[in-house]
């Protein structure tokens, strides 16, 4: 029998390698691993349009003859995040994570509850997002001297709850059998008063008319409830629609503001200067910490912005990972975030207070 050749047996174990290690490549890419990675998103410039239907729309729109022309951008920053409900993410997507300067690797139950549906964690985020914008825009006109009263309003429904039947998003209470009520503790005080089993009567304000229906209430851990989610709405007096498209999260609550304030005003807020920023908003006007800092920053230096305004709680996550090219403005309050875009338009933004 003839001998197989050195160079030939080489041959073979070279090709029994390769083949090993391309159905290793091909099993490790099938398995989902419990992490989740989180890398920069796109800028969306809330002064500009989005596609939406076939057509371009503004982000933002105010009543013709209520707005201002602008020019500049004011960018709302995003992440995108591999893994979680939903989503499934490999081997080479975390080991990319880990090496990666512009991602982050977390532990999925880091960023989500467990047992989360994505279709839970999709409705949560658009809930925030909705909140995020009333606010957003009531700090804004609130900051013109406009007056801007707020009420309480029904948000979401508990799963199973028969209140949907009754009831609809964005109905506004006015009281619980017979009391009124403005706040969520008032609501919870008043229907302990009704048996489980047997209905409130609730009044509610819908597209302008009030009613009153009768929703079944039960008990939960000891308490009777409806089975609705509160939450309070704004009644603005501009008008503010927004068009974020599928982005959710209450993060973008300060560059929403800002934007109100720009488009309500004459001139341009911002110069012509392109801001990115982030950050979270209250009533109170208040900025708060979001989390995906680092990678929302990346975003912002790959959309052209030379600024970003940054929560001050953020700074801790934002020294020694500031983009080539970026300047970070740290803010604590709409307040502040206004007097930055004011002295970056006037040329003055080099004194304003960074993250060390």
């Amino acid at each position: 029998m003839a001998a197989v050749a050195p160079a030939s047996r080489r041959s073979v174990r070279l090709v029994v390698v390769a083949a090993v290690t391309l159905a290793v490549l091909a099993v490790a890419s099938l398995i989902s691993l419990p992490y989740a990675v989180v890398s920069p998103g796109p800028a969306v410039n809330v002064l500009g349009t989005v596609p939406l239907n076939g057509e371009d729309v503004p982000v933002l729109a105010v009543p013709e003859g209520k707005g201002y022309p602008t020019i500049g951008q004011l960018d709302l920053t995003t992440v995108r995040i591999s893994g979680g409900p939903g989503y499934r993410v490999t081997i080479f997507d975390v080991v990319y994570g880990w090496l990666s300067p512009q991602r982050e690797v977390f532990d999925v139950d880091q960023l989500f509850p467990p047992a989360a549906t994505a279709e839970q964690v999709q409705q949560e985020g658009a809930a925030e997002m909705r909140d995020s914008q009333g606010e957003a825009a009531a700090v804004a006109e609130r900051a013109l001297g406009l007056t801007v009263p707020e009420r309480l309003a029904i948000v979401g429904f508990a799963p199973g709850s028969k209140a949907k039947d009754f009831l609809a998003v964005g109905d506004v209470l006015l009281s619980v059998g017979g009391v009124a009520v403005t706040t969520g503790d008032q609501v919870r005080t008043e229907l302990q008063k009704v048996a489980a089993g047997s209905t409130a009567k609730v009044e509610v304000e819908r597209k302008g008319a009030q009613q009153i229906v009768e929703v079944p209430a039960y008990a939960n851990q000891g308490r009777i409830v409806l089975g609705i989610s509160l939450g309070i709405t704004q009644d603005l007096p501009v008008p503010v629609t927004f068009n974020a498209g599928s982005i959710g999260g209450p993060s973008a609550g300060l560059m929403f503001a800002l934007s109100v304030y720009d488009k309500l005003t004459p001139g341009a807020l911002t110069g012509g200067a392109f801001i990115a920023g982030t950050g979270t908003i209250d009533a109170a006007g208040r900025v708060g910490p979001i989390g995906g800092i680092r990678q929302k920053m990346y975003g912002a230096q790959e959309s052209g912005s030379l600024w970003f305004l940054a929560p001050a709680d953020n700074c801790p996550d934002v020294v020694d990972h500031v983009p080539d090219g970026l300047r970070v403005v740290k803010v604590s309050t709409f307040a502040d975030g206004l007097a930055a875009v004011k002295a970056i338009a006037s040329g003055t933004g080099s004194t304003l207070p960074t993250c060390g």
